[in-house]
């Protein structure tokens, strides 16, 4: 397999051209039981089969061939800044976990095809059993550990798993936050009662629990410690798991990915995008309740036989530079975060950034949500290495679009996330005509033609039809998967992502994505955060309203403090992006409402705006800033 000096314009457009021949060599990063036969069915569109006929485990590539090659090599690296422990796993102990785990589901009845959901805190544990799963051909299906009982009953009923995998509590900031009477709670609401629950038992907080069949992990592991359970081979379009979409509204939606086409896809990530070599430290500080924490803490790394580090607790306890002396302590190479958590780091000591030695690391690869370009650079003089973007999606399973150094060294430029992945035929699309738009800097729907390249969702968990009819069918006369954002490429072929489709303000007839309202507004030198959100208004339709986080709260502390900074931030979004774009108001809060992964709850703004019902908020980390906002309400 090699890369040559290619470049990647030649790269990507071979994965396109000649697809079967291009993934069929990404293929041979992971060891097969049986080969495939078909490269790629894609007979039924939208549905695409990868590696069709092959068989393989993706528990198998991410620990056993592993703990075979380099037994004593650094698996899993587990840090809890919450109860003060720091762990690390080989991949032969690792192995040796993953089959107690497995041993104990078995014991409790799982089999191939059955679901495990997991509700759980960030602890090895949680690994444990995503990787138990995937050895005995069971779907796991995780479940954030903030979500309250309501969404996690939802997605108990979706999924209808055998057993739920569940600890006494997790912690954060320092709080214990008890898990059992609210996964008790959910069970009692859920029609589907599973036949057991499984309890890590941290210590933290009494087990409340009225469910019948609870067992204790401890228990189960002292009677399989020696437990020997073999991978079971999969057939490639086997279900690896279910992942419900964050901000869905009704029933929940199931993300279903497969098992080889999901484990190639990673694997050549690792390789092109990420860079991570054997015996490297990957630290990714998301959370195995997204996909960032199924891609890239848990299966990314391990296939890839890098160490990885899981990490709970706050980017800011003991202090703002606690990430910073992980790289140092494990020589981490390749590190992954969201912009949010380099916001909340933008107001901390910046002294932090250059205390510790970086010297290992070689990027920082961030996602979530569109990074602006101020924050981007203030982090990139901070730690003077390169910062990557990267574009994606629940759905992708894996970047769309960044840029893919592993095989050619391309600049980054801030505000975008980079260009389209191998695999990925991304366009932009009139979302009026459905017609191609090639011409530079213009605006379009980001959608990309069929097939899917590995790794992608399948289909929705149970529900063929939705796949199709929320995914495939919004571009008008084409059968394309929509993304549902907004974009434009440059001239050189980067993309900037203008927000989402449902995101656009529509002021006196002109559309305007909230991105580049916010990017506009963060440009001001006392902003350190910024959302801005659509509201109704009688005369233009809609009115932008902005809502500004400042480094130093102070200077805003009288009336007038507050109108003059207001106008000079209305200034600089005149001189950028004009008049049109102006928001209404610019108001100050001390915090904006977000999810516990670091969202903006934009919908929850708006409605609080507009005076109507914020809806579901059993996601929001802190109720108090909406509250705030409310309070500035006329």
């Amino acid at each position: 397999m090699t890369t040559g000096n290619a470049s990647y314009a030649d790269f990507y457009q071979r994965s396109l051209t000649d697809r079967d021949g291009f993934w069929s060599e990404q293929a041979e990063l992971i060891e097969w039981e049986t080969p495939f036969t078909q490269v790629c069915d894609y007979s039924k569109p939208p549905f695409a089969n990868w590696f069709v006929g092959g068989r393989t485990n993706l528990c198998h590539n991410a620990v056993d061939r592993h703990a075979t090659k380099t037994p004593s090599a650094a698996a899993l690296i587990a840090v809890s800044t919450e109860t003060n422990t720091e762990k690390v796993y080989s991949f032969a102990e690792l192995k040796a976990e993953v089959q107690r785990m497995a041993a104990s589901l078995k014991e409790l009845g799982v089999q191939k095809g059955d679901r495990v959901l997991i509700y759980m805190p960030m602890v090895a544990e949680a690994a444990f059993a995503m990787l138990a799963c995937a050895r005995i051909g069971a779907i796991h299906c995780v479940v954030f550990g903030g979500f309250a009982s309501g969404s996690l009953a939802s997605r108990i009923e979706d999924a209808s798993p055998k057993v739920v995998v569940s600890s006494d509590a997790g912690s954060r900031g320092g709080k214990v936050v008890p898990y059992t009477p609210l996964l008790d709670e959910a069970l009692k609401l859920s029609a589907h009662k599973p036949d057991a629950v499984l309890i890590v038992d941290r210590g933290l907080s009494p087990i409340a629990m009225d469910a019948k069949n609870v067992h204790l992990w401890e228990n189960l592991r002292k009677k399989h410690l020696n437990a020997q359970v073999p991978c079971e081979w999969l057939d490639s379009a086997h279900p690896s798991y279910t992942l419900y979409t964050s901000g869905t509204t009704g029933k929940p939606k199931g993300v279903q990915r497969d098992t080889g086409g999901y484990a190639v896809a990673l694997a050549a990530s690792m390789k092109h995008i990420f860079c991570g070599n054997p015996g490297e430290a990957y630290f990714s500080t998301s959370d195995i309740g997204w996909v960032v924490g199924h891609s890239y803490i848990v299966y990314g790394p391990l296939l890839a036989g890098m160490a990885t580090i899981m990490y709970e607790g706050l980017p800011t306890r003991p202090d703002g530079g606690i990430w910073w002396h992980l790289v140092e302590k494990y020589k981490v190479t390749v590190m992954f975060s969201a912009p949010t958590a380099v916001r909340v780091l933008k107001k901390q000591d910046p002294a932090l950034l250059s205390k510790y030695d970086l010297s290992s690391l070689r990027a920082l690869y961030l996602a979530g949500e569109p990074l602006d370009e101020s924050t981007a650079q203030w982090i990139s003089e901070g730690l003077k290495k390169p910062i990557i973007d990267n574009y994606w999606q629940t759905e992708s399973g894996w970047p769309i679009l960044t840029i893919a150094n592993g095989v050619q060294k391309l600049p980054s430029k801030f505000g975008s996330p980079g260009m389209p992945m191998y695999g990925y035929n991304v366009k932009l699309i009139d979302e009026n005509t459905g017609e191609e738009l090639t011409e530079p800097n213009q605006k379009g729907v980001v959608a990309i033609d069929g097939p899917l390249p590995p790794g992608c969702m399948q289909t929705v968990w149970q529900d063929d039809a939705r796949f199709v009819n929320t995914y495939w069918k919004s571009i008008p006369g084409k059968l394309m998967y929509s993304t549902f954002d907004w974009g434009i490429r440059d001239a050189d072929g980067y993309f900037f992502i203008l927000g989402r489709t449902d995101d656009v303000i529509n002021v006196a007839g002109h559309r305007l994505g909230t991105r580049e309202i916010e990017e506009a507004i963060s440009a001001h030198p006392n902003v350190a955060e910024v959302a801005v959100v659509g509201v109704a208004d009688q005369l233009k339709g809609q009115v932008a309203m902005a809502f500004a986080v400042l480094k130093d709260p102070t200077l805003a502390e009288s009336d007038d403090a507050k109108l003059k900074l207001e106008g000079e931030i209305m200034k600089l979004v005149d001189g950028s992006l004009g008049a049109v774009a102006r928001p209404a108001r610019v108001r100050f809060v001390n915090l904006l409402p977000k999810t516990r992964s670091g969202k903006l709850l934009r919908r929850a703004i708006q409605a609080v705006c507009e005076g109507r019902d914020a809806g579901d908020l059993t996601t929001m980390d802190d109720p108090s800033a909406l509250a705030n906002i409310k309070d500035l309400m006329p």
